[in-house]
């Protein structure tokens, strides 16, 4: 340990979801001197193109919209300062169910044990103490998210590291105020059909089966700011609509599973690098 620094890696699907669920941990560990990694799996082109385009609408092109989304990624690390971006590059794939789920290059589309190889090959050059990344269902069923847990679960199976690894979850008692400040925002918002309502409802865990809970709320300005970075995709960035003061009440604490451990922290803890300093 003494001749490398402490080290976490982020395992994310596209551009802006560093910012979404590990932006508070990313700019707090950086500040304590954490070497911070983050993989972004895909290129982001199924996101809005300017002026709101959408993906398969005149106008929008998947090649230029990868490229302004990979600097806005670019400005959200600076924000956030993040040592090393990894880009794997695999095309978007976009929501379950659209055709680019299978069109060839998309992450979806990619064999797990390709995708794994290669980023066994970043684990093995960066030896992360902490590897964060999604639940097996991507958090919220994102195919590109889904494809992201398997191939980091599959990469520490090809090496021979021990880091501590957790998936990003929220709280359930946190989505319910969130369902409350998104109606705040929206009043006009129609109240979801019943089983809108139920796959929402299954979103996140329990407050009691969090292993894992993280205040960055002094770095929330910088959560902020690094979402802020992907104005792009101000549309379905909800969070800005709150100004800086609402969304660090919100989103001030980052939680996670604990799921691979040799450190023998006790749980719940408040630090990812419980037990390694």
């Amino acid at each position: 340990m003494a001749d490398r620094p402490l080290t976490l890696m982020a395992v994310h699907a596209h551009p802006d979801d560093e910012a979404t669920g590990t932006g508070g941990v990313l700019a707090q560990y950086a500040a304590e001197g954490i070497r911070t990694v983050l993989v972004t799996c895909t290129d982001g082109g199924c996101g809005d193109a300017p002026g709101g385009v959408k993906p398969g609408d005149p106008g929008h092109d998947p090649v230029a919209v990868a490229l302004m989304r990979r600097q806005e990624l670019e400005a959200s690390c600076d924000v956030l300062k993040v040592s090393d971006l990894e880009m794997l590059d695999y095309a978007d794939s976009g929501m379950m169910g659209w055709s680019s789920n299978d069109a060839p290059g998309s992450f979806w589309h990619t064999p797990v044990e390709e995708g794994a190889a290669r980023l066994a090959e970043l684990m093995h050059h960066y030896r992360p103490d902490v590897v964060v990344t999604y639940d097996e269902n991507g958090f919220y069923g994102h195919p590109d998210h889904i494809q992201a847990h398997r191939i980091t679960m599959a990469a520490l199976e090809r090496t021979t590291l021990t880091p501590k690894v957790y998936w990003t979850t929220a709280p359930r008692s946190m989505m319910q105020r969130f369902g409350e400040t998104m109606r705040e925002f929206h009043p006009d918002m129609p109240e979801p059909d019943p089983a809108e309502a139920a796959a929402m409802a299954e979103i996140g865990l329990p407050d009691d089966e969090i292993t894992t809970w993280v205040d960055t709320t002094a770095f929330s300005g910088q959560k902020y700011d690094a979402l802020a970075a992907h104005a792009s995709q101000g549309e379905n960035i909800f969070f800005l609509k709150m100004g800086k003061e609402r969304f660090g009440e919100l989103m001030g604490i980052e939680t996670f599973v604990r799921v691979k451990d040799t450190t023998g922290a006790a749980v719940p803890e408040n630090d990812l690098f419980a037990g390694l300093r």
